[in-house]
């Protein structure tokens, strides 16, 4: 099962995890909450990140929206700002958009068109 498009454990979204075993140099035994049960505790040494940060980006698993696939499901906070940008002849038209569940400000360009399909309810302030 995966988390996001990443496929890892990715602290920002179900994270950190302590290790409890290591399984040669490998694997490691990690251990997870109750409500990870579905998903197996062993992973390669690959697809763990340590866990260094200026800002607590750990977001406790009670308020992480997951799906039915175990998914992180984002949203977005608010329409920060607007801009037209040129792209090969064609003009595309992006706002900045402020995420909701991060500790550290985590603001993306997001084509408008996109956002204004998804979150409509957004654009009523703007």
């Amino acid at each position: 099962m995966r988390f996001g498009k990443k496929g890892n454990l990715d602290p920002r979204i179900v994270g950190p995890f302590k290790i409890i075993q290591r399984i040669g140099k490998q694997a490691c035994y990690l251990e997870l909450p109750e409500d990870l049960t579905s998903i197996h505790d062993v992973f390669h040494v690959n697809y763990l990140r340590k866990f260094l940060s200026i800002y607590d980006e750990m977001v406790p698993l009670s308020e992480a929206k997951l799906d039915n696939k175990l998914r992180y499901v984002e949203e977005p906070e608010e329409i920060v700002n607007e801009r037209t940008t040129e792209l090969h002849n064609k003009e595309v038209n992006l706002v900045l958009v402020k995420w909701k569940n991060h500790r550290c400000p985590n603001y993306t360009w997001e084509n408008n068109n996109e956002i204004r399909a998804k979150y409509p309810h957004l654009f009523k302030s703007l």
